[in-house]
């Protein structure tokens, strides 16, 4: 019997000792017209929004212990996490509707988080532990107009615990799995008065597999490729009186991950990222409307040590004050304005640069809802950066809920990214000359909800035209390229007692416009993924899971050679098993979790793939 075929009889003697112990019981159905989302910078229930939202509830989150962020995002529909099953420690890119890492916007609790050092401006997802937190808001298409540069092609707001108990109230999680690896997370809160706190301490370590392959006939042994991470989240929360609270926070990730030179060069090379990001929300309720003030730091300091080693630094201080307003029952003004400043210090052998820019923004929307069956959002986004000059955005979102069963929907939207300081500044091919990237986009599409909810169906269409997209040509960085891009998105799902099956398929495809030439070929983005996750509350203390998710052929370019050389890359398959086990009326659970890993890595890069399997087993309590 090999190791694969142990694993997984493991996994199911676990599911048949528990199903000889207790009786099977019915999971309850979530209402999700009832779901209230944050899609607005408002509160508001899912039917009445057009915008195309998936929540990953606190209860998916809580099944979800052997996986990591990343992992999470990469079986949502229209979403590709590059690396995802590759090595823990390998950077992970995601690709949002085609479009690349740059084009989506994360928020932790509705505040922007990014790397102002890095020269995309994405924000590390290695950079959160899932155990913090309490739910995920997903939005597709363009979303600039609420939330400003980047967000092109998507959102992901990450919202974190926060809600603490009376008394002194103890969670976490501790795990161990293949490849020598540890995880745990350890938290506390509670409720004093008008005060509540939560905070929480995260550790993950692992050795790893070597990033590179070995050379036929080469003897020598690969060193495997770990990592050690740090996390700790804090957040607090004070009720100063019946209109007013503040509610400070403060985060910090450490993380150290090891890499080698290319596909088939071993290295001892390194990369360590240190984190900070602080700050304070703030609202005022008023008796029919609020005022909010988000204030957000983050520094964040990278250095690779390496051949070709440096070492950065960015720091965004963030601003952002908006005001909700009811016009009646049935109406709603969002007014808003925001304001960031980014800083990013190359750290030379002879000269240090620290060049900066200041991006202002005001915002607005008319939000109409429940007018008999039609609900329509209308806004615009000023914009003015202090190197590019103005820029202006829109979105107009109608939905018609035709029965309670059955809505229509679309969207026509603008959305813009803004030249980071690497491309206005950096060492290499800066160019201070350079025009924001801006889309139009379209989107349409119908949710069906039907036997009370049971059955579930959303299937959307989009379209995206981006203009001025910023290359790095052969004099340095030029707004030159088009791309345009287009698919769809079926999502369907079903709960049956005990059972829950949601399933999806997404596909896209799109031309880049370089000059006179044309090519149909979106680099490590396939045309074609789709996966399903089926659940099953055996017992009532036994829950099992099985994920799957299917990525088609992509294409990548070789860029250590020049001219650079395309391959089509293999399509592959990504398993996960998971079961939990819940004691002590759901207070202490056990799990395990045996999911696909792949060098993912070289996959993208020359065509090379390994696959095999981890299996990570633990316990999470809540006292």
């Amino acid at each position: 019997m090999n190791k694969k075929t142990k694993l997984i009889a493991a996994g199911l003697g676990l599911v048949q000792l528990a199903l000889l112990g207790n009786k099977a019981v019915a999971q309850e159905a979530q209402n999700l017209n009832e779901v209230v989302i944050t899609a607005t910078k408002n509160e508001q229930k899912q039917s009445q929004t057009g915008k195309v939202v998936t929540v990953i509830t606190s209860e998916e989150l809580a099944r979800s212990s052997g996986k990591n962020l990343a992992e999470l995002l990469n079986q949502q529909a229209g979403i590709t996490i590059g690396g995802v099953g590759s090595n823990a420690g390998k950077d992970k890119s995601l690709f949002f509707r085609g479009a690349g890492s740059a084009y989506a916007v994360i928020l932790i609790d509705g505040i922007l988080v990014t790397d102002p050092s890095g020269n995309g401006g994405a924000f590390d997802l290695r950079m959160f532990a899932i155990d913090q937190i309490e739910r995920i808001e997903i939005l597709r298409g363009g979303q600039s107009t609420i939330y400003g540069s980047d967000a092109v092609a998507g959102v992901v707001n990450i919202i974190t615990k926060k809600s603490g108990k009376k008394g002194n109230n103890v969670y976490g999680i501790a795990s161990a799995g293949s490849y020598n690896s540890y995880k745990g997370t350890i938290g506390l809160s509670s409720e004093v008065d008008a005060f509540t706190y939560n905070l929480s301490y995260s550790h993950f370590k692992t050795d790893g597999i070597s990033e590179a392959a070995n050379p036929a006939g080469n003897t020598q042994v690969f060193d495997k490729d770990g990592l050690k991470q740090d996390a700790l989240n804090a957040n607090f929360s004070i009720q100063l009186d019946k209109r007013l609270s503040i509610n400070p926070f403060v985060r910090y990730f450490y993380g150290k991950f090891d890499y080698d030179d290319d596909a088939f060069t071993d290295a001892k090379n390194t990369s360590v990222s240190k984190h900070f990001n602080g700050g304070v929300n703030a609202i005022y309720q008023l008796d029919k409307g609020k005022i909010t003030l988000n204030y957000s730091h983050e520094n964040t300091n990278r250095e690779y040590i390496s051949m070709y080693g440096g070492k950065y630094q960015g720091k965004m201080d963030l601003l952002d004050v908006f005001y909700n307003q009811n016009l009646g029952n049935k109406l709603n003004l969002l007014l808003g304005l925001d304001n960031r400043a980014t800083t990013v210090t190359h750290f030379g052998t002879t000269t240090n640069t620290e060049p900066s820019a200041n991006l202002f923004s005001t915002y607005a929307s008319l939000f109409l809802h429940d007018l008999s069956v039609f609900n329509l959002e209308v806004g615009g986004r000023y914009n003015k950066h202090n190197k590019y000059g103005e820029n202006f955005t829109y979105a107009v979102t109608p939905s018609v809920n035709i029965t309670k069963e059955v809505k229509v929907f679309g969207t026509v939207s603008s959305a813009f990214r803004a030249p980071t300081l690497e491309m206005l500044f950096g060492q290499y091919g800066a160019n201070l000359d350079l025009k924001p990237e801006k889309s139009t986009s379209y989107e349409a599409g119908a949710q069906f909800n039907l036997l009370n909810e049971k059955v579930n169906l959303r299937v959307v269409g989009f379209k995206r035209n981006m203009t001025d997209a910023i290359i790095y040509g052969a004099n340095g960085y030029i707004n030159q390229d088009k791309q345009n891009d287009k698919g769809f998105e079926i999502e369907p799902g079903v709960k049956l007692g005990v059972f829950s099956i949601n399933g999806y398929y997404a596909y896209v495809e799109g031309k880049q416009i370089s000059g006179t030439v044309v090519s149909d070929i979106l680099l490590r983005r396939p045309k074609h993924t789709y996966g399903a996750n089926i659940g099953v509350q055996a017992t009532t203390a036994l829950y099992v899971n099985a994920n799957y998710k299917f990525t088609g052929e992509r294409t990548d370019s070789d860029f250590s050679t020049y001219p650079s050389v395309n391959k089509v890359l293999d399509s592959y398959n990504l398993f996960n098993f998971y079961a939990e086990y819940a004691l002590a009326k759901k207070r202490v659970k056990i799990f395990a979790d045996l999911k696909n890993i792949t060098n993912e890595k070289y996959t993208e890069i020359i065509g090379y793939n390994t696959m095999g399997f981890n299996m990570n087993a633990g316990v999470n309590f809540n006292f």
